[in-house]
């Protein structure tokens, strides 16, 4: 059994990268009266599919054997996209963050951060289960 297999992979980045957006909706509460602060966006789940590429779809096709696969990328290289969040709506001291929109968007993240702290818990289990029936 490979303990580093690509779900496991997915899972756990996945996590980190909800940490991550854990953070930055908070930044972006704590920053909710400063002046002319720009709400800040995070987008990960792209990058993680080109990751997976369960189905091969997002492979580049070379037909050049001076080509050079560019692929999936792998986990090690997967970074976010932190933007400034084009859908905010500016009040009168510039600010664009709106309170109840991010904390409804902290509910959901804490909602999926768990599901996914679930399932590394249900892949461990099935690894500890492997590993003790093989005595």
């Amino acid at each position: 059994m490979d303990v580093n297999d690509k779900t496991l992979k997915a899972l756990t980045t996945a996590l980190n990268f909800r940490e991550m957006r854990q953070e930055l909706i908070s930044s972006n509460v704590a920053n909710a009266n400063t002046p002319g602060y720009k709400a800040k966006k995070m987008d990960f789940e792209e990058a993680l599919a080109r990751a997976l590429d369960v189905d091969g779809q997002m492979q580049m096709n070379v037909k050049d054997e001076r080509h050079h696969t560019v692929g999936n990328g792998g986990f090690n290289n997967l970074e976010p996209e932190i933007y400034d969040d084009p859908n905010g709506v500016v009040s009168e001291n510039g600010n664009t963050v709106d309170v109840e929109a991010e904390m409804a968007k902290m509910a959901e993240n804490k909602l999926m951060y768990d599901a996914l702290v679930q399932l590394i818990n249900k892949k461990m289990g099935i690894m500890k289960y492997a590993i003790n029936s093989d005595k």
